[in-house]
């Protein structure tokens, strides 16, 4: 205890420890009925806790309930699990010892619930780390995944834990965990593949049907029907109505993402766990041989896209067994009986690894990852053990070590001879004759220390080995899942030694949680179910009685009071009290039982309050101690405050000294610096004028040592001057007044600094940006000042096309064949003589300019036989392209019109290499009609476009002007 108990919290005592008030087991069974009626579900029978499952919610689990039992003595409060949990935590941070609650019960007494309200205490109370608070969220949400892969629903519990864990909870030395660990032992893996009558399998089988998304469970090859599967319906209890699968589903996935799992991670995962009910649906047939064949071939597929093996290799291994024999490798073909027991070995084997690589995963996350913290030295550990709950089933298809001959009832025989004169141990052949009537031949009866369970030894030996034939531990070996790589090691097939029996393996785990807890200061916690039919109030008083007779409760009474409850080895009983005794304090040199009894002596402890024992000392009475450590609290007090005014006077005496002697150096020190800084600032002053008054006098001498400060003063302020008020952009025109010395080098920079402005901005434009204004400027070079309409063009940008693919005749494409068209746009084509108007495509190809009427090729003009182009002066947008007049294949000029002038004659002048061949008009333009024929365009300015054939022949042209130029 940390504190003393006041006169009113011994009085609190006696109301809570009431079990110690009976000796009778009918008082005290009497004593657990009543309060189990008034919701007292919790009682103490000294340090510890009885709790009995009420099978429902009280609503003692609150933020203002773990605020109540935080920080206060075992029984200055009513019982409550939180009472426990806190005694440990405060036991462990002012003693620095590992500590560990050890949780025990039959199944469905409420030990994994007691588990996870003790890591909901500490969650919610423990300071937070200083690296944030994951490490919690980690061991919260590790319960949700392992109750979901390690529990089931049995009988007496909906949440059964099939298997043992035992979770280590790392708290540095500020009391905030920073990791933790988990042990499991021994996984129910039978479970996988058979139910008793009335029971399920895993959780995860049925929440991932009933919750998977659609697209998951179609990736896996599930439906949402626990019935289509083998392994789900051997129970006959597919729905429970005390579980919701689609909800604990989505806690489960959450939790997934909170102890580090990705979402690669999690689909390998599913993948296995839809392996695992898909090699439940694997049938068999036997061929003329009674060789076992697989039937369900889309099985096999599902399972080899799951486990990412070789379908015809996992088909092979399922019906054969791999035999070396003199080195020489020999396949055996199975019978049905041995393929369905390769079959559920396989699944057995393929869950239960799993399982246990998802414990190692949890325990990564777990692991504190930060260099920075505390190693396992400056931390302490707080252990939580929730081990098997006792069950007996109709048949108990349990394991054992394999003796002697390889049959069951040779084993059989073996044992009688061995352990026949055991008390606790039957056989047919050894029972009287009344027990011969409810006890087969083939089987044996243990008395265990809760109940008398009848074994079978049929399967015995074949069970207890649960061997994995070579060929299917090969096929797992190959598998390209991520997570059965880790789970199936190839070193396995090169390891000669026998695989240890499940008995060896179970007798190893406990022999190492032995260990563990023996390195632990222990708190117990004994769980007691009320009813087998799972119903609140209701108090099955031989059911309890049975419990409380195995749980070894009344022994815990009786030892309570009449023997010496308390007890402390020698060594912590001295190094926690000596403070109380001068003689021991601050040190004792000799051995820790002479101090003890030296200490005990000062405290007045009367001889019928405690016995000395070989390594321990042993108290009968609660008031002993608790005299003892209002002493201890008083005596702290005391010696903390003598300690704290001893440190404070030496530790601010000293700090007063240095800081005394620090400011009397620091002083001196400073004096004489800022002496000699105001001394020399004075000296450079005093120069640096002299030195620009006889520069300012001579500033227009040449340059001589008189006038070089000055000039170099001038030239640097102004350098600086300029470097903030440099032009901006290219179109910045701005540049500071230079003096008379620096106008050349000033016009030097300004064209410097113009270049790379320039530069930096042609390296900053992109490559269709850059075509874009070199066809600007080619059309300025061509049109401005020139032609009315060209203003209008600038705003607008060029585009690369005018025309679409699919506005294009695909005969035309075939008639150009592989000519890439640059550019396209719709014309008018005015005809030679009648100057009739008729729509036309221009197209723009590396070589030429062809005119298109639909889906035919009217006209084609090299461009080695453009000789020029014509277009007026004002804002019309009509324009000739004249030809050679010896080229036979012309026609003659052609007279187009284009909404788009600037922009096509622009790129048509580009393409053809001809922009100084481009003629602005004023009037007219004459151009080739025909052989030995010209015709005349005339342009007279207007109100309004009018193009129409004039009296005289010729082409009208009537534009209005713009006056933009």
């Amino acid at each position: 205890m940390e504190s003393a108990l006041t006169a009113r919290d011994r009085v609190g005592v006696q109301d809570f420890v009431l079990l110690e008030n009976f000796t009778s087991e009918a008082a005290f069974m009497e004593n657990l009925r009543r309060r189990f009626r008034e919701n007292l579900i919790y009682t103490y029978i000294g340090p510890v806790l009885v709790s009995v499952n009420p099978y429902r919610d009280l609503q003692i689990y609150s933020r203002q309930h773990m605020e109540r039992y935080r920080g206060v003595s075992f029984y200055e409060v009513p019982p409550h699990l939180f009472a426990v949990a806190d005694t440990v935590y405060r036991a462990l941070r002012t003693e620095r010892r590992d500590q560990a609650v050890m949780i025990s019960g039959e199944s469905g007494a409420g030990k994994t619930e007691a588990t996870k309200r003790l890591l909901q205490f500490y969650a919610e109370t423990c300071p937070a780390p200083e690296r944030g608070g994951a490490v919690r969220d980690r061991l919260l949400q590790s319960n949700p995944v392992l109750e979901a892969f390690g529990n089931a629903k049995t009988l007496r519990n909906d949440n059964s834990s099939r298997f043992g864990k035992y979770m280590d909870v790392q708290f540095d030395f500020k009391g905030a965990p920073v990791g933790g660990h988990i042990l499991s032992y021994l996984l129910e893996k039978s479970r996988v593949v058979h139910q008793n009558h009335g029971e399920r399998n895993f959780h995860i089988f049925y929440q991932l049907l009933e919750g998977g998304e659609e697209e998951t469970l179609r990736r896996l090859g599930l439906e949402r029907n626990p019935q289509s599967y083998l392994y789900l319906v051997k129970g006959q209890c597919a729905k429970v109505s005390s579980i919701n699968d689609k909800s604990d589903w989505k806690v489960v996935r959450k939790a997934l993402t909170v102890i580090d799992f990705t979402e690669e991670e999690v689909e390998e995962l599913l993948s296995i766990v839809a392996s695992v009910l898909h090699l439940g649906n694997i049938h068999f047939a036997a061929d003329e041989e009674s060789n076992a064949q697989v039937t369900t071939e889309n099985q096999i597929k599902y399972l080899s896209r799951l486990l990412g093996v070789e379908g015809a290799t996992l088909r092979e291994a399922l019906t054969h067994r791999k035999i070396i024999a003199k080195g020489e490798e020999l396949l055996s073909p199975l019978n049905l009986e041995q393929a369905a027991y390769a079959r559920d070995a396989l699944a057995k084997a393929v869950y239960s690894r799993t399982f246990t690589w998802l414990v190692g995963k949890i325990n990564r996350s777990l692991a504190s990852k930060d260099a920075e913290s505390p190693s396992w030295r400056s931390t302490t550990v707080l252990g939580l053990l929730d081990i098997y709950g006792f069950e007996v089933f109709q048949h108990n298809d349990e394991e054992c070590l394999r003796p002697g001959e390889a049959t069951d009832l040779t084993f059989l025989e073996k044992l009688e001879d061995t352990v026949k004169q055991h008390p606790h141990f039957l056989t047919h052949k050894l029972a009287d004759q009344r027990t011969r009537k409810s006890l087969g031949r083939g089987e044996f009866r243990l008395l265990h220390y809760a109940g008398e369970v009848t074994y079978s030894v049929t399967g015995f030996l074949d069970k207890n080995n649960d061997l994995l034939f070579r060929n299917l531990k090969e096929t797992m070996c190959s598998s390209k899942n991520p997570i059965m790589s880790q789970c199936f090691d190839r070193n396995e097939l090169s390891d000669k030694k026998r695989p240890e029996t499940v008995a060896t393996q179970f007798k190893l785990s406990l022999l190492q949680l032995v260990e563990i807890l023996k390195s632990k200061e222990p708190a117990y916690v004994r769980c007691i179910k009320p009813n087998d039919a799972k119903q609140p109030g209701r108090f099955d008083e031989v059911l309890i009685r049975h419990q409380v007779k195995y749980l070894g409760l009344m022994e815990n009474l009786r030892v309570r009071r009449a023997g010496f409850a308390y007890r402390r080895k020698y060594e912590v009983f001295l190094q926690r009290y000596k403070s109380l005794c001068p003689e021991t304090w601050p040190t004792w040199a000799g051995r820790p039982q002479d101090g003890v009894a030296v200490l005990v002596r000062h405290l007045g402890y009367k001889p019928e309050e405690y016995k000395m024992g070989r390594t321990k000392i042993f108290i009968r009475f609660p008031k002993t101690l608790f005299a003892t450590e209002d002493a201890l609290e008083v005596r702290r007090q005391s010696l903390a405050t003598k300690i704290q005014a001893a440190w404070r006077g030496f530790h601010w005496r000293q700090k007063f000294l240095r800081v005394k002697r620090s400011a009397i150096c620091i002083q001196s020190w400073w004096r004489g610096t800022l002496g000699r800084r105001k001394a020399a600032k004075r000296k450079w002053a005093a120069q640096t004028i002299r030195r620009l008054i006889r520069g300012f006098i001579l500033r227009h001498a040449p340059r001589c040592p008189e006038n070089a400060f000055f000039l170099d003063h001038v030239r640097t302020s102004f350098l600086l001057n300029l470097r903030r008020q440099l032009p901006r952009n290219v179109l910045d025109t701005s540049w500071p007044t230079p003096p008379p010395a620096l106008r050349e080098a000033s016009e030097l920079l300004r064209e410097l600094c113009m270049k790379n402005m320039v530069w930096k901005y042609c390296r900053s434009i992109s490559p269709e940006w850059k075509q874009q204004l070199q066809q600007k400027a080619v059309a300025s070079e061509i049109f401005k000042g020139k032609k009315d309409n060209y203003p209008q063009s600038v705003p607008r940008l060029f585009i690369s096309t005018r025309l679409g693919a699919d506005e294009i005749s695909p005969k035309v494409l075939q008639a150009l064949g592989s000519e890439p068209i640059q550019y396209a746009v719709p014309v008018v084509k005015y005809d030679r003589k009648g100057y009739k108007p008729r729509s036309r495509q221009l197209l723009l190809t590396p070589s030429a300019v062809v005119i298109v009427e639909d889906a035919k090729v009217k006209q084609r003009i090299d461009y080695a036989n453009l000789t020029g182009i014509s277009v007026s002066s004002l804002s019309d947008s009509l324009f000739v392209l004249h030809v050679q007049r010896e080229d036979n294949k012309q026609k003659g000029d052609v007279v187009l019109q284009s909404d788009h002038v600037i922009e096509t004659l622009t790129k048509t002048a580009l393409s053809a290499d001809r922009v100084n061949h481009v003629n602005i008009n004023q009037g007219s333009i004459t151009f080739a009609g025909g052989p030995g024929r010209d015709g005349i365009i005339d342009f007279t300015p207007g109100s309004e476009l009018l193009i129409t054939k004039a009296k005289n022949g010729h082409l009208a042209v009537v534009a209005p002007r713009l006056n933009s130029r």
